[in-house]
């Protein structure tokens, strides 16, 4: 056989032992907790092809998704007012606030730039604000850039942050009772960062997965296999890219120059815990305090369901907006709008309930 077809049958192996496995088992949500996840799963179709007592369900992986509408709002504000530039990565440009989006601003006149990497502030013309947000993935480069900015003692740029991390997330989730997760399928590019320790004890199966179709079944198949065996805690699938104790060089930036704080996230309200901002050796660079910003609040769009689609509650499809008033061209919440968006990737892939 080719190698392809090779791969396939693998696959196949893969689906049908999960299908005898999971026989005796009860109806299992397994969360994935990673918009890459997600949208991996819709363009490999695989929500269709498992076992019916099988669910997955979508967390909230997506770090534009979960970022306050307030947040976006402050920015546009803070430009207006001061004069600033607005660096933002390409995810955030279309990410709708309460009062309009960094698009609709730029329309307006209030300069927006797009940037690949956070070295690339050092080019642009001053002064300027970055929108600082991500998960655990892309904290360490921008940590590293905020630092630099200190060190140089640049004095016209400023660091909007919506920092959030995912561990403590987790065991939040797991206690509400509206959402009934049994299982959680764990990011691999956060993982690579934290390591499998940083989890510490999960009390359902846990497994960090790659990206790619198989390596997302074998991942599942973990699951399963530890859910009949009546096995808890995190499993390792991805072992190419995630070792025990995950990127130390990484973890020490981040520990050195962020605190924990319990900011808003968008939809679903304050997680204790789970966010982050600068430690106050940078807050000459920090504009929540540079800009004496109020503290977020919790506002949703009205009508939009993104809050129950981060949580796992709802799918896209249960929303009265999702490929209605709500689409790619028109978003009314950010679900809508990123490339790891849980109503982007369904749009593309799923748009109908199986």
């Amino acid at each position: 056989m080719k190698p392809d077809s090779d791969l396939i049958a693998l696959q196949k192996r893969l689906l049908a032992r999960m299908a005898h496995n999971s026989r005796s088992l009860p109806i299992t949500r397994i969360m994935e907790v990673c918009g890459t996840h997600t949208m991996a799963i819709g363009r490999f179709g695989l929500r269709r092809v498992l076992p019916d007592n099988i669910r997955l369900i979508s967390g909230p992986g997506c770090p534009v998704c979960v970022t306050p509408a307030g947040y976006i709002d402050q920015a546009i504000a803070i430009a207006r007012k001061h004069g600033l530039t607005l660096a933002a990565f390409g995810d955030l440009l279309r990410v709708p606030g309460r009062t309009g989006s960094l698009e609709t601003a730029r329309a307006e006149g209030v300069g927006v730039e797009i940037i690949l990497s956070p070295s690339d502030l050092f080019r642009l013309k001053k002064p300027l604000l970055f929108l600082a947000t991500g998960f655990e993935t892309t904290l360490a480069p921008i940590a590293s850039v905020i630092q630099e900015t200190v060190q140089r003692k640049e004095q016209n740029i400023f660091f909007l942050t919506s920092f959030k991390i995912v561990p403590p997330t987790l065991h939040l989730l797991l206690n509400d009772p509206e959402i009934g997760i049994d299982a959680f399928l764990l990011p691999g590019h956060v993982s690579a960062i934290i390591g499998e320790a940083a989890y510490g004890v999960l009390p359902v199966p846990s497994v960090i997965a790659g990206f790619e179709c198989l390596s997302i079944l074998l991942a599942l198949d973990k699951i399963v296999s530890m859910k009949q065996d009546g096995l808890t805690g995190v499993a390792n699938t991805y072992r190419q890219a995630v070792t025990r104790n995950g990127n130390r060089v990484a973890q020490k930036l981040i520990a050195e120059m962020l605190e924990p704080c319990d900011e808003p996230w968008r939809g679903i309200g304050p997680l204790p815990g789970c966010s982050l901002q600068l430690r106050p050796a940078y807050h000459s660079v920090d504009a929540v305090r540079v800009f004496s910003l109020p503290p977020l609040e919790n506002e949703n769009t009205p009508g939009c369901c993104c809050g129950d689609i981060l949580k796992g509650k709802i799918r896209p499809f249960d929303c009265p907006l999702f490929a209605k008033s709500c689409t790619p061209d028109s978003p009314v919440g950010p679900c809508m709008v990123s490339s790891e968006g849980t109503c982007a990737a369904f749009y593309k892939y799923e748009r109908t309930a199986p």
